[in-house]
């Protein structure tokens, strides 16, 4: 079913493409290079998993943490140099909400509404809700700072940002290194219901990875270049438009995947990508974006709104507080949905 809808959405690619070109309008654009993105991000995660699986568990596992997010990464790197800082950093939030909220909502809901009642391993939601404690403190950190404090020059919120981003970093080779090699044992994930049967063609995938990972790239300058004005046109604001519509498209791929594997009764490995993606969005993928800001001359801190900090901590408590006994059911599912539409609602009135 992933694979046909990548197929058929192909078609948005020149479509995207002839409507820059032809100036079709900045929501036209808007939203085919937005269509567009989504066979690419399918194609993207898939090339990975095949990759992934053909290299073995441990290169694989490496493989997947660099590109498990890397439609999101490529999006927020063409924002970043775009000068949409705003943008970038409420995109932060809004994966980390989508993840937790909306990817795990619907696959328990779904998952829940077929068999009743799943269970996955409880380690995986420990070991992530340790690690995502340390992440939102360096989130909340800065933002208690200028609140708290008479006068903090920009300068010293641009330092702090960058020291958290690098003890983040840290923290997240620990958790490869924990995950990957001293405890791998708890995070064995069946890979039968992702449909591989065969060794992979490991130079065609890593050929689709390439293809692929360029593709991205290409769509991500045309959307971005007309996300403002679009946007705008619709009268939504620069933070709605992070934390709501840039996530749905940067992670359709994993949330598809997330899902699909929870109807085939999976659900460690629909919480392994939920909550795997969140960890490294925190760890690896925000951080990563404060260095290249600096690096490119677009400095971004990780300086976020007392709301958007705010939302994320209630997005981890209740995700945690659901997944930590290793069992869902529809209910809880349709609870962690409810929970996103609520913040959802929050950001489209703010202002």
């Amino acid at each position: 079913m992933k694979r046909l809808v990548s197929i058929v959405f192909l078609v948005f690619i020149p479509l995207s493409i002839a409507a820059e070109t032809l100036e079709w309008g900045a929501l036209t654009v808007f939203i085919l290079a937005a269509l567009a993105i989504v066979p690419l991000a399918i194609w993207l995660s898939t090339a990975t998993e095949e990759v992934a699986l053909a290299t073995g568990p441990t290169i694989g596992g490496l493989l997947n943490a660099l590109f498990g997010n890397a439609t999101e990464l490529i999006i927020s790197i063409v924002a970043l140099r775009a000068g949409l800082v705003d943008i970038v950093k409420a995109s932060i939030t809004g994966t980390l909400m989508a993840n937790l909220l909306l990817v795990m909502g619907l696959s328990m809901l779904l998952g829940g509404i077929r068999y009743k009642e799943q269970s996955f391993a409880p380690v995986v939601a420990r070991v992530n809700a340790s690690s995502m404690t340390v992440a939102i403190a360096a989130i909340l950190l800065p933002a208690m700072v200028i609140y708290t404090s008479s006068s903090v020059p920009p300068a010293a919120i641009s330092k702090m940002s960058v020291v958290a981003a690098i003890i983040l970093m840290l923290v997240y080779g620990l958790t490869l290194l924990f995950s990957l090699k001293t405890h791998s044992y708890l995070y064995d994930v069946s890979q039968v219901e992702l449909g591989h049967h065969e060794q992979p063609n490991l130079p065609l995938w890593i050929t689709v990875l390439i293809i692929a990972t360029i593709g991205v790239a290409f769509e991500s300058e045309i959307f971005v270049g007309a996300v403002e004005a679009a946007t705008a046109g619709l009268g939504l604001t620069p933070l709605f438009t992070g934390v709501i519509l840039l996530p749905l498209v940067g992670g359709a791929a994993e949330y598809v995947t997330a899902v699909g594997v929870a109807l085939k009764n999976n659900m460690d490995l629909s919480v392994s990508i939920a909550l795997g993606s969140s960890l490294l969005v925190a760890l690896l993928v925000a951080p990563v974006l404060v260095l290249i800001g600096q690096f490119i001359g677009q400095p971004m801190d990780l300086n976020f709104s007392l709301f958007e900090v705010v939302t994320v901590i209630i997005a981890v408590v209740i995700a945690n507080v659901i997944s930590l006994d290793g069992r869902s059911n529809w209910l809880e599912g349709a609870l962690l949905l409810a929970t996103y539409g609520i913040l959802g609602t929050a950001f489209f009135f703010h202002t």
